[in-house]
């Protein structure tokens, strides 16, 4: 299995561009697999640079209804008509940053609905023996604090975004689990939890950001919890790959609990297993 970030918010070294958003491409036994496409089609270029034929892939799997992980579908979809491409049905919500000073749209571009590749789902999907999916992760350990500026605009009011948008991909190649997740809003540790009691044990790998990126300084409290999901990820067997909305300070706050557990995985990194 080969696994390749096309795009993070970090310059790699052999990817021209970079931005504030994910994208995950994914080469197992009998897929190509796209998960999420960043915020633009700025993906598409480092694919060519990494020397990715996008043309190949045969599924696309939105982690969650956000800008910054949908912004390239459509142009994806040009290129490629073929690939399927999921969602969660909620992944279609209106959802919002929203705080004292701002109230930003921050979900998916409507047109993807349009497309007739695109395949709405509701709840767990298992693919084939090698990808599944899974959903409804409802545990509130160390939740980010920075959800709560994210909302889902019902009607005409706005409620707390309770994430039920937001899925996990599970890929199984020969005896290696990996775990793909995007930004985590529900708690990597709440999601990690959830998998456990689905499949049996913690997976061999991760990948995915931990929605600790903060704009500001953080509180005393913020960085005791970020600490504490370090060590309760070092209890696991699992070899981490973090990046994108996690941010690079939270990112020195973990490494200095996890060690070589956690990596950083910039635009165009790489890794086999």
């Amino acid at each position: 299995m080969k696994i390749i970030n096309l795009i993070e918010n970090t310059p790699g070294k052999c990817c021209p561009r970079f931005e504030h958003g994910l994208s995950f491409y994914v080469e197992t036994t009998n897929h190509r697999l796209l998960i999420d496409t960043g915020a633009t089609d700025a993906f598409i270029e480092n694919a060519k640079a990494l020397g990715v034929d996008l043309t190949t892939v045969d599924l696309l799997i939105l982690s969650h209804g956000h800008y910054d992980h949908s912004g390239g579908i459509l142009a994806f979809a040009a290129m490629n008509p073929n690939a399927t491409i999921l969602m969660q049905k909620t992944a279609t919500g209106e959802y919002y940053h929203k705080d004292t000073e701002e109230e930003r749209y921050i979900g998916i571009d409507k047109q993807i609905l349009d497309l007739p590749q695109t395949k709405l789902i509701d709840g767990d999907m298992v693919i084939d023996d090698e990808i599944s999916i899974f959903t409804n992760v409802t545990g509130r350990k160390l939740w980010p604090s920075g959800n709560t500026v994210l909302k889902q605009k019902v009607e005409h009011s706005f409620i707390q975004d309770a994430f039920a948008h937001e899925e996990y991909i599970v890929i199984t190649q020969k005896d290696k689990h990996v775990l793909i997740s995007g930004c985590a809003h529900n708690g990597i540790l709440n999601i990690l939890e959830k998998y456990e009691r689905l499949y049996g044990g913690a997976p061999d790998y991760v990948f995915s950001g931990f929605h600790m990126k903060k704009s500001g300084d953080y509180t005393e409290t913020e960085m005791q919890d970020i600490c504490e999901t370090g060590r309760e990820l070092k209890k696991r067997p699992t070899v981490f790959y973090t990046g994108h909305c996690t941010g690079e300070p939270a990112y020195l706050l973990l490494k200095g609990q996890m060690g070589e557990q956690l990596h950083y995985c910039h635009s165009g990194d790489s890794c086999e297993i």
